[in-house]
């Protein structure tokens, strides 16, 4: 029940930045759908695809539901959404705490490896986002310096490792998402970042 949640809860948020960055172009109604719904089940289809199982939204059309509900909301109030403090960037950082968890939960549930798990979990996180920032013309937020896959991998890497370990399904949801959140969420606020690659022989 709780990864249902999730999976519904990884679809909306990212409708929601997909329907913020389409709100910011001031697109007309059925390209700001178009855009949010594409935004919204980007990662989890590309999962499906590359797990070879049947694609999450064309067996329970609720996904496409949850999205135009999403654009209707945001059709007319996103204007009050934009007054909260970078409200793109904490919807997607909480689209990929739930989603890196998701991802990774359904490949282990078709019984595949844990690190093709944690890389589903990864894609799943992230793939969204690419496709919502290459239509925008924006720069993905996969190649800005801040901590942005780490936080997908970190969800994904510690549910599989709770999983293998026994935890509660449940619980090792809650931890992997709420690890993933603190990591995107110290990025926004703090700007955290890891080391880059620097080139030795360059002084």
């Amino acid at each position: 029940m709780l990864l249902q949640l999730l999976d519904y809860l990884g679809v909306a948020v990212f409708a929601v930045t997909g329907g913020i960055v389409a709100t910011r172009k001031q697109l007309d109604f059925i390209a700001f759908l178009f855009f949010a719904t594409l935004t919204g089940i980007g990662g989890g289809t590309l999962r499906d695809l590359l797990l070879g199982v049947p694609v999450f939204w064309v067996e329970n059309e609720g996904y496409l539901v949850v999205c135009l509900i999403v654009c209707v909301f945001l059709w007319f109030f996103a204007h009050w959404i934009e007054r909260l403090s970078k409200p793109l960037r904490w919807a997607d950082a909480i689209g990929i705490s739930a989603y890196s968890v998701m991802g990774a939960a359904k490949a282990m549930s078709v019984g595949d490896t844990v690190l093709v798990a944690v890389l589903m979990g990864v894609t799943t996180a992230t793939f969204g986002g690419i496709l919502r920032d290459t239509i925008a013309r924006e720069p993905p937020s996969i190649v800005k310096s801040e901590i942005y896959v780490s936080a997908a991998f970190t969800g994904a890497g510690s549910f599989v490792v709770l999983a293998l370990m026994g935890a509660p399904e449940i619980l090792a949801a809650l931890v992997a998402a709420s690890l993933a959140l603190l990591l995107r969420g110290g990025a926004i606020l703090r700007g955290w970042t890891l080391p880059g690659y620097r080139d030795s022989s360059i002084n």
